[in-house]
């Protein structure tokens, strides 16, 4: 039976579903996990940026004499706040500070003293509260990557001549690859960085296996024989498994040094696979050695045939040449001794700075190899190698499996977090680099820390990152939805990653680990398809970056239905479990009510009693991302339609009027919540005062909350109005509480911005009927009633922003005036004395904007000219208009209008500044003195009849002694922003307290140190702005569109259409009791697109109208065609809606019966008014004299191929001869054929095209001379 929840009825039957997770989670949780700032430096974890820094520093320089250590970092609070970012076109940033210690080894370096100091390194963009970045002035997503995981795989390929070859591939974090793989003989060769190719053996041979016994000791292939007749003669007949050698030592003279050098040398007695006679027995007594190795008889040992393959193409026969062979093969040329050819291997693969499997490429190789190696061994081991070639040989032998390279536990993802990381360590890097340069050249002087850094160096990456990187993109802010689903998605694109070109079916296909991690639904359509996904709603991203899904545990037939009941699973971890739906009927106590429960494990679906389930479903719309769960009925759509209503619905524009859908699916709040764009109350309170632009909340906070705060319990909310989004939809809130209301955490605040009453509200409820309209709705076509035009059902406004800068040019300063040489005074009428139009201007095409004038002189002014401007102003110089005009498609009010100017001063200005500056810091002095002095009241009543424990600074040193009484004359020798806050005093509670008061104290000194920095800035500097820019002015317009014919509109269900006639209300067709319906959509849309899903909504919606009621309807645990009966039998309605009509142009009942409902109806971004182009003369294309193409340009139509036979077939020869030359490059006729008009004389023939010319041009450059007779 449906349940009301959150004022919807609901249909869902899976008892008490988990809740969602923070669907921005992916964003915040990286990028703090990234700072760690929350986290004392001691406590913190060696991530992010804290991990980039240890392992950067501490630097030296080349003699080890001066020291650079890194103690800890922190930041400031930004210098303008998120509203000042977007408005400028600044960078929301953040100062990075580290505190360095400079220490001196030399001993001869009395005068050198050690110096710590905090260093500035840059600005750092700050992530906003919803998860985004500021870059100048627009908002930007960083998306995360989906890349293959660093570790081992193996894999397999087919020969040309059929023959199965494997291959294992080990990929580090950083460092050298190195392959294994099989060829055609049977023969295994390592190859490093894909191209230097050596046989296994001689690898084996340079990492201490040095001769055959040892190789083959690790397979266990060979038996040792002693030296002796007895032994030998009992071997005879068997064959040898490794070389006998002669070795001795040679001495000869240096001829160049005259030393005496002795050089060790090989000769091979008998050769690998030689079977064992009377004859040979003498040769091996007489070789010297003490053991011959003869091959085991093991019935496994053929498998192992592969070794001996590769021993017998192995050129070396000692550790030492195989060292040799290895660096020829890797530098071209010979060592200069064995020790820099050793190093030269050992740094490949062995060395913790070249070479760094990172924590999941040693997690991945354990778990393959089941070793149990040190997670903290990030490099190679002896012991990997060689796993890696039993696992290899098993392959080759088919004794083991290769690993599928789309499963989810070879991919993971490279979070916001883990991409700045890395960019910084590229930033770190550099900066060490000239670190030592600097600390080299400085020798002998005394210098601090702040000398030898260069904070341009780590700026410079960190905003190549965000500005030209693939993965920090331009957010989409169409609606909440778009955001949202923006910062949740996956992509496979980008550095690193694969590119469109190369990917191939496989790599975009549904995998079955996607199940719970990733939409199989969402995605784009078009050469990105299955590139780009979508995180499920439940899917969380773990440390190691691994996507898990949640389960509920079963134990025996019993589902655990509490909440520690679920746990997380990658899909390593789930591999072989066998899963129960998520839908399957459970009684109360968790037993299932079925014999048999339908399962999924791994790629099959079995069904199995319920004692063999291992784990179940959390719930069922675990497989799908946010936007396909807002999708109602999506269980009764096809694939591709449900693709394209998710993708469509991210679309949808920003409304004037809000309405939430009648049939949801009961995610529309989490959505609205999650999305950040609303105002939510942070916690329990009372609405102090509500107006439309401001809401104040007094938060409820207990004695300690209050004792420990330097901030009112008060706060203020700014209501955004009419703010512009990326896309040019509007922000425009309002509020939807109360004065003196009760609020809780969470409680959703306004409504606006596709939001209604707290839920997402991205379209409208219309009376929708399917039905053949006079044809205007053939192929999609949607007709609409007049009614939802003219009562401003699907209107929305759109804000664009203009803006026009001025700079100082060679030739003089431009101004901003609305003096404009040869305008006309009705064309500046509505401009300022800046040159700006007023708010609440009325703009049409042409109109001016902002006026501006440019100096544009040839020459320098003579001296007279200048004379005559010093007496009649600036006005006799030669000035051109600059201004900005309104574009030909725009029309629309004035909204705002912003100046930011840099300050120039004149003298007087600059002494009065200077007055005011010391002012300022009084002021400021005066603040902090209060604040302290607050602090120390607090801390002394926190203390009182309790003894110090021991107070320490950074470095350590007591600062107020262990057994000292706490006095405020101690306390208020106290440095707070460099002290350690454990362990003041022996109560824990009152450490606390004490903790948490200091940390609050610093927030509060930094936010008022910020200020002061504001506004000494804004004193002397003026606005911000970009280097070379005097004066920036904005000015934004709203347009409000109604819904028109060419707009398109859209279903949830991927049902999409052209408004193609609004017809007057009286003329649709109307119910029996006179109700004319909404919008026409075409029946014969629904069969052939399988999209039912449409059809079950138009039908439950027609009921929740009738009844007043709302609808929540979750995907694949929807209401059922029973309970649809059900509600239209409650709101006496027919079966299936299936309703008489009636036209409405003649009044008579029209032959069959229709299905009428409603549905929810979005109207998308794709607006008529915004592709309307129409152009007579405008720009041409340099080079071919041809006009441009497309609206931006301000282009005309291409008449292509085909048109040109289309003209042809009908023989229009002059017709065809003026498109191609006066109408488009023939640059004389177009300007006589201009000419003509205007006199009223007879057109002229048309000439010689300048594209001919170019052809003429080009062939000369080939050398052919083409001349035109």
């Amino acid at each position: 039976m449906a349940k009301i929840v959150n004022d919807r009825v609901n249909f869902a039957s899976v008892k008490n579903p988990m809740p969602y997770p923070d669907f921005l989670e992916v964003q915040l949780k990286s990028f703090n996990d990234f700072l760690q700032l929350d986290t004392p430096p001691e406590l913190r974890k060696n991530d992010g940026l804290y991990k980039v820094f240890s392992e950067n520093f501490p630097i030296a320089d080349t003699r080890n004499n001066f020291v650079l250590e890194f103690l800890d970092y922190y930041i400031d609070p930004p210098r303008y706040s998120i509203e000042e970012c977007l408005e400028r076109g600044l960078t929301y940033a953040v100062p990075l500070k580290a505190k360095l210690k400079l220490y001196c080894t030399d001993p001869d370096h009395e005068d050198f003293d050690t110096v710590i100091q905090d260093v500035f390194l840059g600005p750092i963009p700050y992530m906003t509260a919803n998860g985004t970045f500021i870059i100048n002035g627009a908002e930007r997503v960083v998306v995360s990557q989906l890349h293959r995981s660093p570790g081992v795989f193996f894999g397999s390929s087919l020969h040309a001549n059929g023959t199965q070859l494997y291959s294992a591939r080990i990929i580090p974090f950083k460092g050298s690859w190195i392959e294994f793989a099989t060829d055609i003989n049977n023969v295994m060769y390592a190859y490093i960085d894909r191209k230097k190719k050596l046989p296994v053996t001689t690898l084996l041979r340079a990492i201490g296996f040095e001769n055959d016994k040892d190789i083959l000791e690790i397979f266990n292939l060979a038996e040792e024989v002693k030296v002796n007749k007895t032994a030998l003669k009992k071997s005879i007949g068997q064959k040898l498994a490794a070389r006998v050698l002669k070795s001795w030592v040679e001495d000869f003279v240096d001829e160049d040094t005259g030393e005496v050098v002795s050089i060790e040398r090989n000769e091979v007695i008998m050769d690998r696979e030689t079977v064992l006679t009377e004859e040979n027995i003498n040769d091996i007594l007489e070789s010297g050695e003490q053991t011959v190795l003869i091959h085991k008889e093991d019935p496994d040992a053929s498998d192992y045939s592969i070794i001996f393959n590769t021993l017998a193409k192995d050129p070396s026969n000692s550790e030492k040449e195989a060292v040799l062979y290895i660096y020829r093969q890797l530098r071209n040329a010979d060592p200069a001794d064995d020790a820099s050819a050793r190093e030269v291997i050992n740094n490949l693969f062995f060395s913790e700075k070249r070479y760094d499997l990172g924590d999941v490429g040693r997690f991945r190789i354990n778990r393959k190899l089941n070793l149990d190696t040190d997670p903290d061994v990030r490099v190679l081991t002896r012991e990997d190698i060689i796993e890696i070639i039993k696992y290899l040989i098993e392959l080759v032998n088919s004794k083991a499996q290769v690993d599928d390279i789309d499963h989810l536990s070879n991919r993971r993802v490279r979070t916001v977090g883990e991409q700045l990381a890395n960019q910084f360590a590229i930033g770190l890097s550099r900066m060490s680099r000239t670190i030592r340069e600097r600390m080299n050249v400085r020798d002998n002087e005394v210098f601090t820390p702040t000398d030898l850094i260069n904070a341009k160096t780590i700026s410079s990456v960190i905003n190549s990152f965000f500005g030209t990187n693939a993965l920090s993109q331009f957010m989409d802010q169409t609606n909440p939805l778009a955001e949202v689903t923006h910062k949740r998605r996956l992509s496979a694109l980008g550095p690193g990653g694969l590119s469109r070109e190369r990917a191939g079916f496989e790599v975009r296909d549904v995998h079955y680990t996607h199940y719970g991690r990733l939409c199989p639904i969402e995605s784009p359509e078009g050469p990105n398809i299955g590139l780009i996904s979508s995180l499920c709603v439940y899917a969380k991203i773990n440390d190691l970056g691994f996507i898990s899904t949640p389960y509920r545990k079963v134990n025996n037939g019993v589902v655990d239905l509490t909440d520690e009941g679920i746990s997380y699973f990658t899909a390593e971890e789930e591999e072989n479990l066998i899963i129960g739906q998520g839908n399957a009927p459970l009684r109360d106590d968790g037993t299932f009510i079925r014999k048999v429960v339908k399962c999924r494990q791994d790629d099959d679906y079995p069904v199995v009693p319920p004692t063999e389930v291992d784990l179940m479903d959390v719930a069922p719309q675990q497989i799908a991302s946010i936007a396909a769960s807002l999708i109602p009925f999506l269980e009764h759509d096809d694939a591709h339609r449900a693709l394209m209503g998710s993708n469509m619905m991210r679309q949808a524009v920003p409304l004037i009027r809000t309405e939430a859908p009648i049939v949801g699916t009961g995610i529309e709040k989490q959505v609205c919540e999650d999305s950040r764009t609303m105002i939510v109350a942070e916690g329990a309170g009372v609405i102090d005062y509500v107006d439309a632009t401001t809401i104040r909340i007094l938060y409820d906070r207990t004695e300690e909350e209050e004792f420990v705060s330097f901030e009112p319990a008060l706060k203020e909310y700014r209501i955004p109005k009419f703010r512009r989004t990326n896309q040019n939809m509007t922000i425009d809130l309002r509020p939807i509480c109360e004065k003196g209301q009760r609020v809780e955490a969470g409680d959703i605040l306004t409504e606006g911005y596709s939001t209604a009453n707290g839920e997402l509200a991205l379209g409208k409820n219309l009376l929708v009927a399917y039905m053949p309209w006079k044809g205007y709705n053939y192929e999609d076509a949607i007709v609409l009633n007049e009614r939802v035009v003219r009562e401003d059902i699907l209107t929305s406004v759109h804000v664009e922003e203009f803006s026009l800068e001025v700079r100082e040019t060679k030739r003089g300063v431009e101004e901003l005036t609305s003096d404009i040489p040869n305008v006309s005074e009705d064309a500046t009428k509505d401009l300022d004395e800046n040159g700006i139009i007023r708010i609440g201007a009325q703009v049409l095409p042409g109109d001016i904007l902002i006026g501006k004038i440019t100096p544009k002189g040839e020459s320098d002014p003579s001296p007279e000219e200048k004379l005559l401007r010093a007496i009649f102003g600036d006005k006799a110089g030669d000035v051109k208009d600059a201004s900005l005009k309104a574009s030909p498609s725009l029309s629309g009010t004035v909204i705002d209008k912003k100046l930011f100017s840099r300050a120039i001063k004149t003298r007087q200005e600059k002494a009065r500044d200077k007055v005011r500056l010391p002012k300022i810091d009084e002021e400021f002095n005066m603040k902090v003195d209060d604040l302290k002095a607050i602090l120390i009241d607090k801390l002394m009543e926190l203390t009182k009849n309790l003894t110090s424990q021991g107070v320490k600074d950074y470095m350590g040193a007591e600062v107020i002694a262990k057994g000292a009484k706490f006095t405020e004359a101690a306390l208020n020798a106290l440095d707070y922003t460099g002290i350690q806050l454990s362990h003041w005093t022996s109560d824990e509670h009152v450490n606390g307290l004490i903790s948490q008061l200091i940390i609050n104290f610093i927030k509060k000194y930094k936010l008022l140190d910020a200020e002061l920095k504001r506004r000494k800035f804004a004193i002397t500097i003026g606005d911000e702005l970009p280097s070379g820019i005097i004066q920036m002015a904005k000015v934004y317009v709203a347009k409000k569109r109604k819904i028109g014919v060419g707009d398109k509109m859209a279903g949830r269900h991927g049902n999409k259409g052209i408004v193609s006639k609004v017809v007057r209300q009286e003329d649709m067709p109307f119910l029996a009791d006179g109700t004319p319906v909404d919008i026409v959509l075409n029946p014969l849309g629904v069969p052939s697109r399988m999209n039912i899903g449409q059809i079950f909504e138009t039908v439950l919606g027609a009921a929740g109208k009738e009844l007043g009621v709302k609808f929540s309807t979750p995907i694949f645990d929807g209401a059922s065609l029973d309970d649809l009966c059900e509600w239209t039998d409650k709101a006496g309605l027919p079966r299936y809606c299936s309703t008489q009509l009636y036209d409405g142009a003649t009044g008579e009942k029209f032959d069959q019966l229709a299905t009428v409902g409603v549905a929810y109806m979005l109207k998308l971004g794709h607006m008529v008014e915004d592709k309307m182009h129409a152009r007579s003369i405008g720009p041409y294309s340099l080079i071919t004299q041809q006009p441009l193409g497309g609206k931006a340009q301000f282009g005309g139509q291409r008449f292509g191929e085909m048109e040109v036979w289309a003209v042809e077939a009908f023989g229009a020869s002059h017709v065809l001869q003026e498109i191609l030359t006066i109408k488009s490059d023939d640059v004389t006729g177009r300007s006589k054929a201009y000419e003509a008009i205007v006199k009223g004389e007879q057109m002229p023939t048309p000439g010689i095209p300048e594209s001919l010319n170019v052809l003429l041009h080009e062939l000369r450059g080939l050398g052919l001379s083409v001349t035109l007779e």
